[in-house]
């Protein structure tokens, strides 16, 4: 585990944060070569780990100068957030990896994560460069693992975001955020902003509910585990990310009758998408290029993510559409490097 999950009195410094604003794994490729670390005398964020450079200010690692730590793979590694069934969101990427294949010239291989520590690991080991990582992972890929958003979905009228709530089961007697003292709660990992990290902050700040002595709190391991949970009465209450929830409805994996939420969040951003620092530029410039040319229109993508609304890819920077997390992970006291 990479932090703590236990600061009750730094969680009293969020409530204003969140007032302004949440199969079985398969082997990993073969590891290609990892940089050196870059030197002391760089200038960085205090937050990133050392063998990263940010020249640019963008909080987010350079290229290296150095062209022989470039990589370009004749198989380019795409891994999606493992907040759901990998067997799904292999389907639903499919088409939109033949277009990167066909934009980028380069064979691209779906590789199916089991958790998000997995997936942190994969990319800091050079093992995966492209990919999407959940709302709360994504300032530990870019300062722990090199990863560079660039992108991230949106509706089609260019809205975007997703909303923590907090679930329990339709027929439960809990019916305020005050009920779930002396509760269960079923968070999902603790990288997760909605499923960990947002709820933790709200539930001490603003209802003065803090695990051990008001509640239990157990691990899910995932947003679809921890909503299955509740639908079928295994968890007393949940904290989820409703877009996940949204697209479980539209499969018919549970029905909206099952559960009930008794909070709603503000608005967070959704999964960011970028590819490891040390890919080739060029290369890079064309998954970018893929990205951002994608026509959704009769795609296994819009099949899906059109489940929770998403059309469409739109740009985004790291520096400016995450800074509400990172000011929630500060007053946490989340440290992203061992």
């Amino acid at each position: 585990m990479l932090w703590n999950a236990r600061y009750p009195l730094l969680l009293l410094l969020i409530g204003f944060v969140l007032a302004a604003c949440g199969s079985a794994p398969q082997a990993a490729p073969a590891p290609t070569a990892v940089p050196a670390a870059a030197t002391d005398t760089c200038p960085r964020p205090p937050e990133m780990d050392a063998r990263f450079c940010d020249e640019d200010g963008d909080l987010v690692a350079d290229p290296p100068k150095d062209r022989s730590q470039w990589v370009n793979p004749d198989t380019i590694i795409f891994a999606y957030t493992p907040v759901e069934d990998p067997a799904v969101y292999r389907v639903a990427w499919a088409d939109f990896l033949a277009y990167l294949e066909q934009v980028t010239g380069k064979k691209v291989e779906f590789f199916a994560v089991d958790s998000n520590a997995a997936q942190l690991e994969a990319m800091r080991a050079g093992r995966l460069h492209v990919a999407g990582f959940n709302t709360g992972s994504v300032p530990f890929a870019v300062n722990f693992a090199g990863f560079v958003p660039f992108t991230m979905m949106a509706k089609a009228d260019g809205s975007f975001g997703y909303e923590m709530e907090i679930i329990v089961p339709a027929n439960s007697d809990i019916q305020s955020v005050e009920d779930l003292k002396g509760r269960q709660i079923a968070f999902t990992e603790p990288t997760s902003n909605s499923g960990f990290k947002a709820p933790s902050a709200l539930l001490s700040s603003q209802f003065n509910l803090v695990e051990g002595r008001d509640f239990n709190a157990v691990f899910s391991g995932g947003h679809d585990n921890s909503i299955l949970g509740v639908a079928n009465g295994d968890y007393e209450a949940a904290a989820i990310a409703n877009s996940v929830m949204k697209r479980m409805i539209k499969r018919g994996v549970i029905s909206a009758d099952q559960v009930r939420s008794i909070y709603r969040s503000q608005t967070f951003p959704t999964t960011g998408y970028g590819y490891v620092y040390n890919l080739d530029p060029e290369l890079a410039a064309k998954v970018r290029e893929a990205f951002a040319t994608f026509n959704w229109e009769g795609t296994s993508l819009q099949q899906e993510f059109s489940k929770s609304g998403e059309a469409q890819f739109i740009p985004i920077t790291y520096k400016e559409y995450w800074a509400v997390i990172r000011q929630i992970d500060a007053a946490l006291g989340v440290k992203y490097v061992p």
